[in-house]
């Protein structure tokens, strides 16, 4: 129940369902900031706005979130400003990923999610042995293959003039891609998306440790079968690897493909589904897009900046004082991405969406050591697309009316958005 508000945010006495708060944190500064988190749906043309409220002057530098945040059962401090969330992602010496989305808990597991729930120095350990995989010059080589399964499921239904973008485009492509690099059947994309959801979506925990047995019981016989057969995939080189010439262990081998499994579902969908909602909602964009084939790059930059999918936490190391608050080891700090990627300190007119921009130092894909390691990825996917997609469609696209166009501004933020093309003017 709140007994007063802050900048629109009540103040939590007795939040139900949620971890109990620690004794050494302010009452006043427990606040329900979900809808700055980006949890709540909303069906405004910029869903990231609701955010803003945290940045104002009266709102705290720091509060507490009193919900579990990142697959674990706890709340967490919240900053909610650039340079604050710059110092959480670089500065390791205090703020430590162990314990970072460990959903494997829920199922009993004790292996650790590899690299990103490992500090330095065994984290770079980790990142040397898998970063052949996804440097630009990987992602150049991979570069044919995307292209030809963007290029033949946009073909698929080019001539219909319509397609849900979400479901039957924005879901799929950048999973064919990600199986085709681990190895992963196809026959398994349902499957795969239907346990993620339940891990990262449901509210029940039982059902989410059911998914999490279900993958991992998969994962293991997977990697059995590599080790078995070895090939030229990614999954076949971790089941198979080694570091500093030590096999690696069955613990570092499952927490590497699971890690990965959990990470290369859903964030370049949901990244799509955004995009799209925002060209389809902005025929100017389409065509400064279209025309000027020169800005897809920094277009794209814009697009992950203005759609941070993801708040990302850490575990701190040591007591500190920050903002003239009593910080304990043991605490979670936890980064609204959705509200750092809009800081007017940072950025010029934060909400006008400039496919041109430069300088564009975003937090979407994390930040310092732990920066996502399918960022270069990720990048050519979308750069991929909007140069498939613009040479293909040649017609301006719009929302198909009456369509649905709420927005759950996180990962799987949009199930289904239907666009048509060619047509009589909607």
């Amino acid at each position: 129940m709140s007994k007063t508000d802050m900048a629109g945010f009540p103040v939590i006495t007795a939040p139900e369902g949620a971890p109990p708060v620690p004794a050494h944190v302010p009452p006043e500064l427990v606040l329900d900031t979900r809808v700055a988190a980006g949890i709540v749906a909303n069906d405004l043309a910029e869903p990231y706005a609701p955010a803003d409220a945290v940045r104002d002057p009266a709102f705290p530098r720091i509060h507490y979130y009193p919900w579990p945040v990142s697959g674990n059962r706890h709340g967490a401090w919240v900053v909610t400003r650039y340079d604050d969330i710059r110092r959480v992602y670089e500065d390791s010496d205090l703020f430590s990923t162990e314990g970072v989305a460990q959903f494997q808990m829920l199922a009993g597991e004790t292996f650790p999610s590899i690299p990103l729930g490992i500090d330095p120095p065994d984290h770079g350990r980790y990142r040397k042995f898998l970063n052949p995989w996804f440097t630009p010059v990987a992602m150049k080589e991979r570069e044919p293959r995307i292209r030809e399964i963007i290029g033949g499921m946009i073909d698929d239904f080019a001539d219909r003039g319509e397609v849900d973008i979400a479901f039957d485009f924005g879901r799929v492509f950048p999973v064919r891609v990600f199986l085709d690099l681990m190895g992963f059947p196809f026959a398994m994309f349902e499957q795969f998306l239907d346990w993620e959801w339940n891990i990262l979506h449901e509210d029940a925990i039982e059902k989410k440790a059911d998914a999490v047995r279900g993958i991992l019981a998969y994962l293991r016989g997977f990697i059995a079968e590599k080790q078995a057969e070895p090939d030229e995939t990614l999954g076949s080189y971790i089941a198979n690897g080694a570091i500093d010439g030590r096999a690696l262990t069955d613990d570092e081998i499952i927490g590497m493909t699971w890690f990965l499994w959990l990470g290369g579902l859903d964030t370049v969908a949901s990244t799509v589904s955004q995009m799209f909602r925002r060209l389809a909602m902005s025929p100017e964009l389409q065509a400064r897009i279209r025309g000027d084939k020169g800005l897809i790059n920094s277009a794209v930059e814009e697009f992950l900046r203005t759609q941070p999918l993801v708040n990302s936490g850490r575990k701190v190391k040591r007591d500190f004082e920050w903002h003239g608050v009593q910080i304990k080891a043991g605490d979670w700090v936890t980064v609204f991405n959705t509200s750092g990627n809009f800081d007017e300190a940072q950025f010029t007119c934060p909400h006008q969406f400039d496919p041109a921009r430069s300088g564009n130092r975003h937090f979407t894909l994390a930040g310092g050591l732990h920066i996502c390691l399918g960022a270069h990825l990720a990048r050519r996917e979308l750069r991929v697309l909007l140069d498939e997609w613009f040479a293909r469609i040649p017609h301006e696209f719009h929302i198909k009316p009456g369509a649905d166009t709420t927005v759950v501004p996180s990962l799987l933020s949009i199930r289904n958005l239907p666009i048509v093309w060619g047509q009589k003017s909607q």
